[in-house]
């Protein structure tokens, strides 16, 4: 049987819960520290994923940035940088983003209706991988446990972030909360309405709250709801 990662949400939000606000420019929401701190839990990280509409609008790189993280990682008998997975329904992707073309192995789990779009795009960049007609969360996390990912960090968005915790998949997670408010609806959200396992009374287990700098980080363990 495969044994599915430990999945882990990361993300850095205002203290009205938004990702980012609705401006073309990115709303810096965490600090230099914080920074630090993320560049840690990916290189402690077997794979890190985010969702296409995250890849396109913010074109992250998504890599370890230590030299000295990466080059401990090389000595623990792993490639210098985790594998870089997204997903996507339409398979609309674009194959000049920074995320093609920085650090090691890339994957793309997709739908039966997208794979071929999905391959004569990125032309060799990544693998592509169906989990079914529809997007299916159980089997896309039993294919990164097959590829060996023990260890799964997921940077958003909230879409991804929203269906991971309504399927109660989520083992962890960590938010940077930064002293800001965005208060625009049109903006992004880190979870949306959903049905979450336990209803509106069940109170998740809180493992950690520290300050860094001027944002408080705080860590959940989802699963352990009282």
């Amino acid at each position: 049987m495969t044994t599915r990662p430990y999945v882990l949400l990361s993300a850095a939000i205002s203290v009205d819960g938004y990702l980012d606000d609705a401006t073309p420019e990115r709303l810096r929401l965490s600090n230099a520290a914080d920074f630090d701190r993320v560049d840690q839990v990916r290189a402690e990280s077997d794979a890190i994923l985010i969702g296409a509409t995250t890849m396109r609008k913010d074109n992250p790189r998504l890599l370890v940035n230590s030299e000295d993280r990466r080059a401990k990682r090389i000595a623990d008998g792993k490639p210098a940088y985790p594998l870089k997975v997204t997903v996507t329904k339409s398979g609309d992707l674009d194959a000049s983003l920074n995320f093609w073309h920085h650090g090691d192995q890339k994957l793309v789990l997709t739908v039966d209706s997208a794979v071929e779009k999905v391959r004569t795009t990125l032309n060799g960049l990544a693998d592509v991988v169906s989990v079914g007609p529809e997007f299916d969360w159980g089997l896309a996390l039993d294919e990164l446990g097959r590829r060996g990912v023990g260890r799964l960090m997921v940077e958003g968005g909230g879409t991804i972030h929203t269906q991971l915790m309504a399927a109660d998949l989520a083992d962890e997670v960590h938010l940077a909360i930064a002293p800001l408010l965005v208060g625009q609806p049109e903006a992004a959200r880190f979870l949306s309405a959903a049905d979450y396992p336990g209803g509106t009374t069940a109170r998740m287990k809180v493992l950690e709250v520290r300050s860094i700098d001027d944002v408080v980080f705080v860590r959940y363990a989802p699963k352990e709801r009282s």
